[in-house]
């Protein structure tokens, strides 16, 4: 197994406080090594993850924030 399969298998998933209120179509967030991040599909936890740097991150998470994607 390799290094970044084993930092996603012993990452701590974070959902949405939002989660709840839109039937159930949910992403998990993880902080990882190296201030990077990892989501996947909450309903699918064995599936893939998609992995960033932390500034990739915070510009994708300020983006929302600002209503910029629609």
């Amino acid at each position: 197994m390799d290094e970044l399969t084993q930092e996603l298998r012993a990452a701590k998933w974070a959902k949405s406080s939002r989660s709840g209120s839109n039937g159930g179509n949910c992403v998990e967030v993880a902080k990882l090594p190296g201030g990077r991040r990892g989501v996947r599909d909450s309903k699918n936890v064995a599936g893939p993850a998609l992995v960033c740097t932390g500034s990739a991150w915070n510009a994708f998470t300020r983006t929302l924030k600002d209503g910029d994607l629609v």
